[in-house]
């Protein structure tokens, strides 16, 4: 049996990884990929580890292992080095005993081969394949957001979502955040499927948690800015008719948001003919704030008037975004 092994850090694990991992298969009979983790870094090995698990769950002849170290023991450069490379090919040399091919896109692969008496094959080092590193991802990820499977994708995108009661300002607002931060804008859908929010059934309000889940989940980018979400809906079922739809659970879970924003009815009200009137606007508010709080909706006021509210909204989605980047911001790597 031919066994082969790949090795890196997967910080993230990217298409060009699951390209160069698929051809490892074309040479071997077994696979074993190794995840580096080094005590210098800030992501989690298990959250790595889960992206490869997840994409290479019906390949049976896969393993996924974690391997972590010190880097005070185990050098971490992305240079080739032949001392570096002695170092780790001893390493691998006991961690994968009987394997005689080592596949890298990296010219240290023949280094690492070299130490250890066995045959390295490059796949794809000047990245033409699959024009995507590592370091393109953690820098540019909007650009490299293309080049991430699913996988990576389900857990890398941020959704902040704005609420509010009618004549807020949402959809405007929703708009201006989408087009500042270079997002993706998801509108409502309650407005493809009701006219007028004095008349609607309990039947519009399905269709409308149908309708927005599915527009959510077919969004493709690294940022969503989503106008509304399945607690309004059920809010409008409460207020109107006394009744709580009771949406599928997949519904809940794709709706479910990294920030949430409320924005106050402290701005004068404007009728544009769909609207409800004023006083039940109001008492929609109170609606809304009641059902967040019943389903354990944690969400920020944003208030005062329209560029107060997008300064507001603006500096905690830039808080948001900065938290990823800094969770991205990884070490140096040593194999990438």
């Amino acid at each position: 049996m031919r066994k082969a092994f790949v090795f890196g850090k997967f910080m993230p694990f990217h298409k060009g990884h699951e390209a160069m991992i698929h051809f490892a298969l074309t040479k071997c009979d077994f696979l074993s990929v190794l995840i580096c983790v080094s005590d210098k870094e800030t992501m989690p090995a298990v959250l790595r580890k889960s992206w490869l698990d997840e994409t290479f769950k019906h390949e049976q002849r896969v393993e996924i292992l974690t391997y972590h170290y010190d880097e005070n023991i185990l050098p971490a450069t992305s240079v080739s080095s032949a001392s570096v490379s002695e170092v780790w090919a001893a390493v691998f040399k006991e961690l994968f005993p009987g394997y005689s091919i080592v596949v890298t896109s990296e010219p240290y692969g023949d280094l690492v081969a070299g130490y250890m008496g066995i045959h390295h094959i490059a796949f794809d080092p000047e990245r033409k394949i699959v024009p995507v590193s590592a370091t393109m991802v953690r820098n540019h990820l909007a650009a490299a957001w293309p080049y991430l499977p699913d996988s990576v994708q389900a857990t890398m995108v941020k959704k902040v979502v704005i609420l509010g009661t009618e004549s807020t300002g949402k959809t405007t607002l929703t708009g201006k955040l989408a087009k500042y931060f270079h997002a993706a804008a998801v509108m409502e859908a309650g407005r493809d499927i009701v006219e007028d929010s004095n008349d609607f059934s309990m039947d519009d309000l399905y269709a409308i948690a149908t309708a927005h889940a599915h527009k959510i989940q077919t969004t493709d980018a690294p940022l969503l800015i989503i106008d509304t979400d399945i607690h309004i809906t059920i809010s409008y079922g409460e207020y109107a008719f006394g009744l709580t739809i009771q949406p599928e659970e997949n519904i809940f879970t794709i709706n479910k948001a990294d920030l949430y924003l409320y924005l106050d009815n402290d701005v004068p009200y404007v009728q544009d003919g769909t609207r409800m009137d004023e006083a039940a606007r109001n008492e929609l508010d109170l609606s809304h704030r009641n059902v967040l709080e019943k389903y354990g909706v944690n969400y920020t006021v944003i208030s005062g008037n329209w560029e107060e509210r997008f300064e507001q909204a603006a500096g905690l989605i830039n808080r948001l975004v900065n938290l990823r980047s800094q969770g991205a911001n990884f070490s140096s790597v040593t194999h990438s």
